[in-house]
This record gives structure tokens, sequence and C-alpha cells, in this order.
């Protein structure tokens, strides 16, 4: 059985954008990468999460603790209950999960997947739902044993190889990751004009996996597959877009990387999604151009923030773990 869980739910770390709205009773602040940042004071007054809960999710590489957000709206809490009314029902049972990752439940959202898969077991997407959770909470192998089943079950989920990628490039394993995200490349491919987003988002992550795995020259090469025309109208995905063009030499590092949001002891998602992902491929760059000193710089600044869920985020913990 197959659901349409890679489609809508599996989305990657950007979805979790929806929580600011979700907690914020609609409100958010969006901006493509690149333009000018709204005022801090307006940030704060727009972007700012609810305290985290007492319920831990994870202890990263580097020791620390990190946490769920409080269902504030109850809306985990609703969605349980009418999943306890029908407990096997599989979209119930999705939206709840999804409803559990908006404040981070993350742990809890392993488990909701594990009900799915004992209902469902050939159903690929809750394998790439689960291993996708795994590489926030930084249980890479984990992730590599799931994405691996679904692709016994369904070699043509794009998410798969992104989310193996991610966790073979975590565990520093590039020549796997290379080989994952090239396959998420060439699927987005596929799929034509509608998914240039992913072709870009992918296609970041192939070029830093093969610049780790010491392939310059092929990594310069994967770079044409985002050409000079494409543009996008996603805040997000302009945040990849403009990374891909600084190694193309388009851009300069200074214009590529996100404000940094304010370190005031709230949380502030959209913002530290962005300079998570930005700072993060910019400290990455320095890394693999010989001036780890730098690259620790952008790693640090990171570090600082509270939003333990992005890519950049969990990358800037394993690169800190290191000796």
């Amino acid at each position: 059985m197959r659901m349409n869980l890679s489609s809508c739910a599996i989305v990657g770390i950007l979805t979790a954008a929806a929580a600011v709205a979700s907690l914020l009773g609609g409100r958010t602040t969006t901006r493509a990468a690149g333009n000018q940042a709204p005022a801090q004071s307006s940030a704060a007054a727009d972007a700012a999460l609810p305290a985290v809960s007492t319920t831990l999710e994870v202890e990263s590489v580097t020791k620390r603790k990190f946490y769920a957000l409080p269902d504030s709206q109850g809306a985990v809490a609703a969605a349980k209950q009418k999943l306890d009314g029908d407990p096997k029902n599989l979209e119930l049972l999705r939206a709840f999960e999804q409803e559990q990752v908006k404040v981070w439940q993350y742990r809890e959202a392993l488990e909701t997947c594990a009900r799915g898969l004992q209902i469902a077991p050939q159903t690929a997407a809750f394998y790439v739902e689960r291993g996708h959770r795994e590489v926030a909470l930084q249980q890479f192998a984990e992730t590599i044993t799931d994405m691996n089943h679904a692709i016994e079950l369904d070699p043509s989920i794009g998410d798969i190889y992104y989310h193996l990628g991610l966790a073979h490039y975590f565990r520093g394993e590039f020549d796997q990751a290379a080989d994952a995200f090239g396959k998420s490349v060439k699927i987005a491919q596929s799929k034509g004009a509608d998914a240039t987003d992913g072709v870009t988002n992918s296609t970041n992550w192939y070029y830093v996996a093969l610049r780790r795995a010491g392939k310059k020259e092929e990594a310069a090469k994967a770079l044409e597959a985002v050409g000079p025309e494409v543009t996008t109208k996603d805040a997000h995905s302009q945040v990849y877009l403009n990374l891909v063009r600084f190694y193309q030499g388009k851009m300069k590092d200074s214009e590529v990387v996100e404000r940094e949001p304010p370190r005031d002891g709230h949380v502030y998602l959209e913002p530290e999604l962005k300079f998570d992902t930005s700072a993060y491929q910019v400290g990455n760059w320095y890394l693999y151009n010989g001036n780890p000193a730098k690259a620790r710089t952008y790693f640090e600044r990171i570090a600082k923030g509270g939003v333990w869920i992005t890519w950049g985020f969990v990358g800037a913990q394993v690169e800190l773990a290191k000796k």
C-alpha cells in the first residue's frame, strides 16, 4: 500500500515553518534570501515561538539537550483524540504525526510512524517519514536502515535519497552521500519544471558531498544542473539557490548568509532556519577550502540558536563535536 505521504508530509525541514503560523495564530514573517530583513523588533514580534517544554527530545553529539515545544494550541491532543476513535485509520495517524512534528515531538513521531508500519508494513512513505525525523534526532544509522527499506518498497520517491544522503553525509560517509544526492537530483529532474526547487535543493547537497569527498571536478559539473535561467518563488529555496550561485562564483559569502536572529532567549524558527542553512554551507565551504578556523566561527554562531531541527544546526553540531 502506498500513501501520498511523500508529497504532503515529507517535504523536508522547511515544513517546520508551518508551525510558526500555527503557534502564532497565523502570523509569520517570510522574506526572500538576500532581501533586506525587517527590523529585529518586528521579527521578534512576529516570529518568536513559545518557550520550550520539558519534554526532552534529543541529546546531541555535543551533549546539549534539546526539547519539544508545548502543545499550546491543543492540536496534538485533538489529533490524538480523533485517532483514538479510529486507531487504524492511516489518514488520522498521519495527521496526528504531523501535529507532533509541528511542536517538535520528534521522538513521539517515530512511535507514531511505527504504529503506521504495524498497520501497513508495505508503506514506503512511513519509512521515509520516520527516517526524516531520525536525521533531526541525529539517529543517522537508523535513518539509513529506514531509507533502505523504503527503496525496496518504492525506489521512485526522491525524498528517500535526499534523507539517505543527509544521514551518510552527517556520518562523514561522503561518497555514499554524493551517490544518494545525485539520485535525488535525477528524480527531481525527471519531474520537469514543477520540480525545479527540488533540483536546486538537492544540487546544493550533491555539490557539498562531492567537495567533502575530494571530488572537486565532479562537484563543479554537478552545479550545471542549476543554470543561469533558474529562479524560484519560494523563500526557502531561494536560500539554496543563493548558495548554488555562491558555489558558481556568482555571489559573495556576505550576500548569501542570512541575518543572524536575535540571541535573547526566544526561538525564531523562520529566521533561524534561513540563517542555519546559509551559514552552515558557507562555513562548510571554508572547511573544504582549507580554512577550518573560519569554518568553525560559522558553526559556533549557528550553535547559539535553539532550532535544533534544521539541517544546518545538525551539521554544525556534528562539526563542533569533532576534535
